[in-house]
C-alpha cells in the first residue's frame, strides 16, 4: 500500500514551503509538487472549556509531522483493517490540529477548500486514521486545497456540565466548538495557502457526516462554510442528545468518580483513563434505563446546536448551503462483517440463494426479489442479503427533507461498486472514501483494473465540482440531476454510472431494517 507514494521526492526546503499565518510563520514540505503542512494548530483549549485561538509565536514553526489525535475511550483492533487500512497516531487532550495539502501557496490564487471531518462516530478516530484520508492526490487531481483535522471527542468533547455553572455552558458541545474554531481559522488563514475563504466545502463520512449535519444546525458555523456533503452518516432521525439525557450522563460520571457537584472542577484534573471509565459506566447505566445505546455527542441546546433536522427542522442561517449526501450499498451488512451462507455469494446456486432469502424474508421473498431486479437488473439477487436498507432509506429521507427546505440544490448518491475481494464483496462502510479522495488505486481491496481509474476520476471530479460551484456536474461527470420534485433522483456510482429515478423506493419500502451486531464490528480492545 502506498508504494507509489513512497517513491516520490519529498523536499525539505527552508525557503520554498513557508507560509505566514495570523499567529506566525509555518514551514511544511513539498511532495512531488504538492505543498503539505501537517500538525498545524488551529486552537487550544482547557478541558471542558471553549477553544481559544493559537498563541502567536516568533520565528518559523515546523509543520512536518501530524498533530495529536484525541484520546479514545478505547482503541479497538478494527475488523476491517484490510479493506479500510488504519493508521494510529499519538493521542493527547491537546488535539486541535489540522493538515493542509495545496498546489500553490500564493495569495490571490483562491482555489476551493475541501475540509474533511473524520469518522469514528463522536467517540474515536482522527484526520489521518484511514490511509484514504491522505489529501495529496485529491489536491493534485482537482487543484484544490484539502484540509483534515482532529478535535475533541467522547467525554472530552461532549460531557454536558452546564448544570454546574456558567463556565461549563458549552461543555456538551466542546467537540463541535473545535470544528467551528477550525473553520474560523480556515476563513482567516486559508488564503495564504492558495485557498478561497468564500468557497469552503465541509464533507465527512459516518460520524463525520454527523459532524457536517451538526454544522448545518449550528448558527455559530454559519458563514464559515458554503457547501456540505454527508456520506453514510448524519442522516438518521431520532438520535438527539437532549439536555435531560446529557444531564444524566454528567451526573453518573460525577457519581462514579465520587465527586460532589459543588466540586465539579475536580473533573478537569482527573486522569483521562479514570474519566473514560466513568464515561463508560455512565453510558452503560443510561443504556439500561433507556433500552437503547446513548452515546456521547452534540447536545441539543437551541443555542450552539439546534438538533436533528428531522425533529427540529433546518435552521435558516444555513439555508443557502447546497448539500450532497448519500450512502453505499452494503454499509455494515457486507458479507465479511455479517456472514451469511457458506462460501462466496457469487458461487451459490440459484436454489441456495432462494433458500437463504426465504429464511430472511419469508413470504415477502418473491416480491422483494422482483423489486430488487427492477432496481438493479445487473446485480446478483444474493446481494439482497448484504444490502443496507436503513442507511439508504435515511439518506433518501434526508435528501427529500432538505430539498423541501431549500432551492440551493440537493444531490443524492449511492456507491454500489462490488469489490472482487473475498470472492465478491458488496461495497462496505467507508468504501467510497478512496474514490472521493482519488486514492483507490493505492488500496488493494479497493482497486479494480480498468474500473478504478475511471470511476475515481468521475467521483473525485464530482466532489471537486461541488466544492467549486455547489453543483457536481461538468468535466466528465455524468449528468447529475438534483433530488426532489416528482422524481427522487439518485446518482448510482458503479462499473457504469447512471441516474436512478425512484429506482429503489419500492425495494426499501418492502425490506425491513436489519440489526447489526456492532460488538463484532468493533473487534477486540488493544
Amino acid at each position: 500500500m502506498y508504494i507509489r507514494k513512497l517513491t516520490r521526492q519529498v523536499i525539505l526546503d527552508y525557503g520554498k514551503a513557508e507560509v505566514c499565518t495570523k499567529s506566525g510563520m509555518l514551514r511544511g514540505v513539498i511532495s512531488d509538487g504538492t505543498y503539505i503542512f501537517r500538525g498545524v494548530r488551529y486552537a487550544q483549549a482547557q478541558r471542558f472549556h471553549m477553544p481559544a485561538p493559537p498563541t502567536p509565536w516568533e520565528g518559523v514553526k515546523e509543520a512536518i509531522t501530524y498533530g495529536n489525535a484525541c484520546p479514545e475511550v478505547f482503541t479497538c483492533v478494527p475488523h476491517d483493517q484490510y479493506t479500510v487500512p488504519h493508521y494510529f497516531t499519538v493521542q493527547s487532550e491537546d488535539c486541535q490540529f489540522l493538515n493542509i495539502w495545496t498546489q500553490n501557496i500564493e495569495k490571490g490564487v483562491k482555489r476551493p477548500v475541501m475540509v474533511w471531518f473524520h469518522g469514528g462516530g463522536m467517540m474515536t478516530g482522527s484526520g489521518v486514521e484511514h490511509y484514504a484520508y491522505d489529501g495529496e492526490e485529491l489536491s493534485k487531481f482537482g487543484d484544490v486545497v484539502v484540509v483534515t483535522l482532529n478535535h475533541r471527542l467522547n467525554v472530552l468533547g461532549f460531557l454536558d456540565l452546564s448544570a454546574y455553572g456558567e463556565e461549563y455552558r458549552y461543555s456538551g458541545n466542546a467537540g463541535m466548538a473545535d470544528l467551528v474554531a477550525a473553520l474560523a481559522w480556515i476563513k482567516e488563514n486559508i488564503e495564504a495557502f492558495g485557498g478561497d475563504p468564500d468557497k469552503v466545502m465541509i464533507f465527512g463520512q459516518s460520524g463525520g457526516g454527523g459532524k457536517v449535519m451538526s454544522m448545518l444546525q449550528s448558527p455559530r458555523a454559519a458563514g464559515l462554510f458554503h457547501r456540505a456533503c454527508l456520506q453514510s452518516g448524519g442522516m438518521r432521525p431520532g438520535n438527539d442528545m437532549t439536555k435531560e439525557l446529557s444531564g444524566k450522563l454528567a451526573a453518573y460520571v460525577l457519581e462514579y468518580l465520587k465527586i460532589a457537584p459543588e466540586h465539579v472542577r475536580e473533573l478537569e484534573s482527573v486522569y483521562y483513563d479514570e474519566l473514560a471509565c466513568a464515561a463508560d459506566y455512565a453510558a452503560g447505566r443510561l443504556y439500561g434505563e433507556e433500552g437503547r445505546p446513548v452515546m456521547f455527542g452534540p447536545v441539543k441546546d437551541n443555542d450552539f446546536y439546534f438538533g436533528n433536522p428531522f425533529e427540529n427542522g433546518f435552521i435558516r442561517e444555513t439555508k443557502a448551503v447546497p448539500v450532497l449526501c448519500g450512502s453505499v450499498f452494503g454499509e455494515f451488512m457486507n458479507n465479511f462483517a455479517s456472514p451469511v451462507g457458506i462460501g462466496s455469494k457469487n458461487s451459490w446456486t440459484e436454489k441456495y440463494k432462494k433458500v437463504l432469502l426465504n429464511e430472511e424474508y419469508g413470504e415477502k421473498t418473491e416480491e422483494i426479489i422482483n423489486a430488487f431486479q427492477k432496481a438493479y437488473p445487473d446485480k446478483n439477487i444474493a446481494d439482497i442479503l448484504f444490502m443496507d436498507v436503513e442507511m439508504r432509506r435515511n439518506a433518501a429521507a434526508f435528501a427529500g427533507l432538505r430539498a423541501g427546505f431549500t432551492d440551493a440544490g440537493v444531490y443524492n448518491f449511492q456507491f454500489n461498486l462490488e469489490s472482487p475481494f473475498n470472492g465478491g464483496t458488496v461495497s462496505w462502510h467507508n468504501a467510497e472514501i478512496p474514490y472521493v479522495f482519488h486514492n483507490a488505486e493505492y488500496l488493494e481491496a479497493s482497486f479494480i483494473p480498468q474500473i478504478t481509474p475511471k470511476l475515481q476520476d468521475i467521483m473525485s471530479r464530482a466532489w471537486v465540482n461541488f466544492a467549486e460551484n455547489g453543483n457536481p456536474n461538468g468535466c466528465g461527470v455524468p449528468q447529475w440531476t438534483p433530488f426532489g420534485g416528482e422524481k427522487k433522483r439518485t446518482m448510482i456510482f458503479d462499473r457504469e454510472c447512471r441516474m436512478g429515478e425512484d429506482h429503489d423506493l419500492e425495494l426499501i419500502r418492502l425490506c425491513p431494517s436489519r440489526k447489526v451486531d456492532f460488538s463484532k464490528l468493533m473487534g477486540s480492545k488493544k
